[in-house]
This record gives C-alpha cells, sequence and structure tokens, in this order.
C-alpha cells in the first residue's frame, strides 16, 4: 500500500510519468506480477520509533518499517536503507 501511494504521489507532484493513470496502470502490473498488498497496519508505524534516522524519505522508513516487523524482503536499489540491517534485494 506504501509503494502505490509513494507512486502516486510521484505522479502529482510530476516526478514520474506514467503511460496511463496510477488507477488504471498500477492495477494491471500489479495482477501481472502476481503482487500482493500489504497494508499499512499501526504496528508498521509504531515500528518507525526505533529506527534510527539515517534516511529522511517517510515512504521509504515505512516499507523498511514494514519489511523488518513482517521479516520480508525489502525490493530497493537505495543504499542509504543498507544500515538498518533489512533484508535488502535488488537486481
Amino acid at each position: 500500500m506504501a509503494s502505490l501511494w509513494e507512486i502516486i504521489t510521484k505522479v502529482q507532484t510530476g516526478k514520474l510519468g506514467l503511460p496511463e493513470p496510477p488507477s488504471k496502470y498500477l492495477p494491471r502490473h500489479m495482477a501481472a506480477l502476481g503482487a500482493q498488498l500489504l497494508p499499512i497496519e499501526a504496528a508498521h508505524v509504531l515500528r518507525l520509533e526505533s529506527l534510527p534516522f539515517h534516511h529522511r524519505d517517510p515512504f521509504d522508513r515505512l516499507l523498511l518499517a514494514q519489511s523488518l516487523a513482517e521479516k520480508l524482503p525489502l525490493l530497493s536499489g537505495d543504499e542509504l536503507l543498507a544500515p538498518y540491517g533489512a533484508d535488502i534485494r535488488w537486481e
């Protein structure tokens, strides 16, 4: 859910271009990938409290908190997330 929120925010601010509106583009591509949404839970937001402030981007911090709380890998090419010790993958 946090990734969808971030993508829509970037489209609206002109930082990301998509060939069609996110409301059409994202569901179709998620289905093609077999991606499932991870809801933003209170436990994820509260996990932010224990994270050092190495990284200032609120979306990336929330994704990191979700990754750590759920023990799931985080797909990111952002090298600033490495000090947190999460299972970060980028291929």
